[in-house]
């Protein structure tokens, strides 16, 4: 999906090759059956590091806690860009929201640890936090972007 999106931004043509994980992308790449991808910091620094790839910037709308040094993909020409990767705690709908409240505060008081923070940190994850309404405000604005995206990339679940 970076890609499609990178694509829709530039408007230039790449060739989208399906996998079945990030591994065998990666294996590719090295390889040299595929020209590029978007992976995680995780999953690419080790071969970054090993010089088998090379990272040319990050997707992310800053730069990354784990690898400060790489731009990213706005800083290295294209305005505006940003794709996240994000993970998020959600709950029904009906959920009562001193419930919500509560699964929250625990949530904030967990990432706040040194300790947790630190092997979020090493794991690749940036730990943010947000209130729950900010969250559902920042689920809707993903949903109205990829859904472009899907849209005019022509995607659709097989």
């Amino acid at each position: 999906m970076g890609l499609e999106l990178l694509k829709l931004t530039t408007g230039i043509r790449m060739v989208h090759v399906p996998y079945k994980g990030t591994a065998p992308s990666i294996t590719d790449l090295i390889a040299g059956r595929l020209s590029a991808t978007a992976s995680s910091v995780v999953s690419t620094m080790p071969h970054v590091k090993a010089v088998r790839l090379r990272a040319l910037a990050v997707t992310s709308a800053k730069r990354s806690l784990g690898v400060p040094e790489l731009p990213t993909v706005a800083e290295a020409g294209i305005p505006g860009f940003g794709n996240d990767v994000w993970y998020g705690l959600l709950a029904p709908a009906a959920t009562p929201r001193n419930v919500v409240t509560r699964l929250y505060e625990g949530v904030a008081n967990a990432i706040a640890q040194p300790e947790v923070r630190e092997r979020m940190l090493a794991g690749g994850l940036e730990p943010a936090g947000t209130t729950p309404d900010d969250f559902a405000a920042y689920l809707r604005a993903e949903v109205a972007k990829w859904s472009k995206v899907i849209r005019a990339a022509g995607i659709r679940a097989d």
